[in-house]
């Protein structure tokens, strides 16, 4: 008797992240060589402001010493040149978030003046007294300041969603604070004081079913996730190129087209101009509406080296390799009598704050630092997170790519010269 066979149906297999080989990639890195008196650097302050590989460096070199000019302005080779490089980045970073359109990229100093411009422009002319932001407890200044002076100068509310004992949003309580006058929600994606990693997706799926805009600070997420705003349908997402490996005063709003296209300028002057007379001004189109002014353009080249420089090592396995030094790092601390791990929450990013016994965080990284260790001490523009947690300060130790478990070791090590020191 014949049977039939029924092929069993199996899910494709996920494809193999390739092996991480941080000690190779530390190489890249010319700082990293250097002696702080005396000892190896052992660099953990990344979420502040990354090292830089000689891939950037080489770029930004190259643009000043053999393509520079002023950009889009010049009919001559070398603004040619200048342009097409600077242009190029745009893309770059289009198809790094997945941008559905390169005009969507707007080029800014960093993630503040990116949350200021929504804040200035989106904010001033679509929102009036009684409209509510949302933002939660654990935003950085640059997500509750901007806010804070469109309440003062406007009447609008701001909404402030709490966070537990780990340092997780209450998405329940979030939820429930949503409502028919709630207009934006400004929130972050990573915490740069807890490492905590945000449900963006359900907060922007939540949002928007109130018909509320969602701004994301994307500052802590984009070196260490892939981000793509068109599956987060997001409608804004700010980052800074020196947290990405990148130069510093360089950074991207990515803002949808049809909300720029409604967006009044931020600033005045230069290339956001079509034509200008004492009468009147017609305004450029997206983006170039909102980059007044000559632009950093070897910091945007940067920026593009940077990203090519974090695609081509792959963002899996660079995500892998700073994961497994997370939970390296915190099983070591959490051996040392008197440290308490501020921001315990299940998803986090390679972000370790913490305090120990009755040693103030600024003796702590002295002390560190005569090591070569350099980390992170103080409020972490955090201020309302340093009160939910009753703490005036933190040691924030951020793990890089570069970082391997020897800086943890070290970082241990160096715990243990405190401890001798204070008691």
């Amino acid at each position: 008797m014949n049977e039939s066979v029924h092929a069993v149906q199996t899910a494709p297999a996920k494809p193999a992240i390739e092996p991480f080989d941080a000690a190779r990639a530390r190489g890249d890195f010319p700082i990293l060589s250097r002696r702080v008196h005396g000892r190896p650097l052992v660099f953990l302050d990344s979420a502040a402001s990354a090292q830089k590989p000689g891939a950037v460096i080489d770029a930004v070199r190259h643009c000043y010493e053999a393509e520079y000019a002023n950009v889009h302005r010049g009919i001559y080779w070398l603004s040619e040149r200048a342009t097409e490089a600077f242009e190029g980045v745009r893309k770059t970073v289009a198809q790094f978030i997945n941008a559905a359109e390169e005009r969507e990229i707007v080029f800014v100093r960093g993630t503040t003046e990116a949350i200021n411009l929504v804040a200035h422009s989106f904010g001033r002319y679509s929102l009036e007294a009684g409209d509510e932001i949302v933002i939660s407890a654990m935003e950085h200044h640059s997500n509750i300041v901007p806010w804070q002076i469109l309440r003062d100068e406007m009447g609008v509310k701001l909404i402030i969603a709490p966070i537990d004992d780990d340092g997780e949003l209450m998405m329940e309580a979030f939820a429930k604070l949503l409502g028919p006058r709630t207009k934006l929600v400004a929130i972050t994606h990573v915490s740069n004081a807890l490492g905590s990693i945000v449900d963006v997706r359900e907060i922007v799926r939540l949002a928007h079913e109130v018909g509320a805009r969602v701004l994301i600070d994307g500052a802590q997420a984009v070196p260490h996730l892939g981000v793509d705003v068109q599956e987060l349908d997001c409608d804004f997402y700010a980052f800074s190129g020196h947290k990405l490996y990148g130069p510093n005063a360089i950074g991207v709003l990515y803002a949808k087209a049809e909300l720029l296209e409604t967006m009044p300028p931020y600033q005045g002057g230069g290339d956001m101009i079509l034509s200008v007379t004492f009468d009147k001004t017609e305004y450029n189109a997206i983006p170039y509406k909102f980059e007044a002014g000559t632009p950093n353009i070897a910091g945007t080249i940067g920026l593009g080296a940077a990203i090519d420089y974090v695609s081509a090592l792959g963002l899996p396995g660079i995500a892998a390799h700073e994961q497994d030094l997370l939970h390296y790092a915190t099983a070591r601390l959490k051996e040392i009598d008197g440290l308490r791990l501020i921001g315990t929450a299940r998803d986090k990013a390679s972000v370790l704050s913490f305090t120990l016994a009755d040693v103030h965080a600024h003796d702590i990284g002295t002390v560190l630092d005569r090591e070569g260790i350099a980390v992170r001490t103080g409020h972490h523009c955090a201020l309302p997170v340093m009160d939910r947690f009753g703490v005036p300060a933190t040691v924030r130790a951020s793990l890089g790519l570069y970082n391997t478990r020897d800086d943890v070791d070290a970082l241990i090590d160096g715990l243990g010269k405190v401890r001798e020191i204070f008691g």
